[in-house]
């Protein structure tokens, strides 16, 4: 996944670019989605979609998919949260 390398301080272009790429991935293999709702500091506001909504597996795929995914390329962001 090619991604800006200014692993420091994000920008929200930055995270909207890796998050459309998460939600990609996600939608093809898994039929749910992850959308960019804000960047506050260091931390980072998503809103799961589609098949994931009403899953138990939730919580992995927001802390172990996308928070993991996210932390790996910007590791400034401190939180990773669901918003509804």
């Amino acid at each position: 996944m090619a991604v800006p390398d200014n692993q420091n301080a994000p920008t929200e272009e930055q995270m909207r670019v890796l998050i459309n790429k998460l939600s990609a991935y996600i939608e093809q293999f898994h039929g749910g989605s992850v959308e960019f709702i804000a960047l506050e500091g260091n931390a980072l506001k998503v809103r799961l979609g589609g098949a994931c909504l009403g899953c138990p597996l939730l919580p992995s795929t927001l802390h172990g998919w996308v928070e993991g995914t996210i932390k790996q390329f910007f590791p400034s962001i401190e939180s990773v949260e669901d918003v509804p």
